[in-house]
């Protein structure tokens, strides 16, 4: 049974005294610093010096500085710029500034997983993941609110890893929701997995494929849009308010039915065989290799002739013409 905290169960004063320091100012990392700031924790702002984000945070009033003069001052850092470019600011720009007792963070745990960062022995590494983008994160704590988060200690030098994790967590709102504990192997395999073979992967390709049957049977496009795409979130939205069980209750007998008789034949176990061999590229190790490789190569392997060739897509043409059509949509 995973073990759940929520405000009660964390002491914000394990952060008095103490500064943070957040790598990064974009969807999680500006969430993040004002969350933390309007929590009364000492806050600064590590980015590059010639970042078009540095006019951004002071708007904010928050102190922003070069990534190593923040990784000087802090107590914390929490690293929250993208996976392909963490390890080489981290080793570059943060660890040679971290002294025993300080604490690395992450909000993702890709990096520590896959033995691209090795951190010194003498530091706390823990993890903060909210299940959530980072707008959501700022806005649900403007609420008064919050947006559920994972905690994880991978190296304990401190004996306090876990309360800070939980203080942090707290401070920037997840402790009204609960925060939840796991491991840095679990939440990076069970992230990767759920990104490719479901959230991202597996369902766009399951509404593309769907589009274009129904296109080469002679149906019209923007019907099959409908159909396929966007009343994804229509049912989306009901599963995610009461489970399964709700979004059926609340479908058509008709659909329901459909829904027992013919989601088996989709997702059949040829295709759960081949979401096991995709879990087993992300245990392994190979998904993480590729993906760095695919990074280092500035894209160009099959990252950027991907995007191009799937914007390119007849339904992504279709899709902008319909939500034109449509009021209260956000049509970009």
């Amino acid at each position: 049974m995973v073990e759940k905290y929520y405000d009660k169960d964390c002491n914000l004063d394990v952060l008095t005294g103490k500064t943070v320091a957040i790598i990064g100012f974009g969807s999680q990392g500006h969430a993040h610093a004002l969350n933390l700031t309007e929590s009364g924790v000492k806050v600064v702002v590590g980015l590059a010096p010639n970042s078009k984000t540095r006019v951004t945070v002071e708007e904010f009033g928050l102190e922003v500085m070069a990534v190593s003069e923040a990784a000087k001052r802090a107590d914390i850092v929490m690293m929250l710029v993208p996976d392909e470019v963490s390890a080489n600011i981290y080793n570059n720009e943060v660890a040679p500034y971290m002294v025993a007792g300080n604490t690395l963070m992450y909000a993702h745990g890709f990096n520590i997983h896959y033995n691209l960062v090795i951190p010194a022995e003498d530091i706390d590494v823990i993890m903060v993941a909210p299940k959530g983008p980072g707008h959501t994160v700022r806005s649900e704590y403007e609420r008064g609110f919050g947006v559920p988060s994972l905690i994880a200690v991978y190296q304990d030098a401190t004996g306090n890893a876990k309360e800070t994790a939980l203080a942090y967590a707290s401070a920037i709102g997840a402790g009204r929701a609960g925060i939840l504990e796991t491991t840095f192997k679990e939440e990076t395999e069970t992230d990767l997995f759920g990104e490719q073979a479901i959230l991202c992967g597996g369902v766009t390709a399951l509404m593309k494929a769907g589009f274009e049957i129904l296109v080469e049977a002679g149906y019209e496009p923007e019907m099959a849009y409908f159909e396929c795409i966007h009343e994804m979130k229509l049912i989306i939205d009901m599963v995610v308010a009461g489970g399964f069980k709700n979004m059926r209750n609340s479908i058509s007998n008709t659909a329901e039915y459909g829904d027992y008789v013919s989601g088996p034949k989709v997702i059949d176990e040829y295709v759960k065989e081949s979401m096991r061999d995709i879990l087993d590229d992300i245990q392994t190790g190979k998904f993480a290799s590729e993906f760095i490789q695919e990074m280092s190569s500035g894209k160009k392997i099959r990252f950027l002739t991907t995007r191009r060739k799937e914007a390119e897509h007849q339904l992504e043409k279709v899709g902008e013409e319909l939500r034109g059509m449509m009021q209260g949509l956000d049509n970009k």
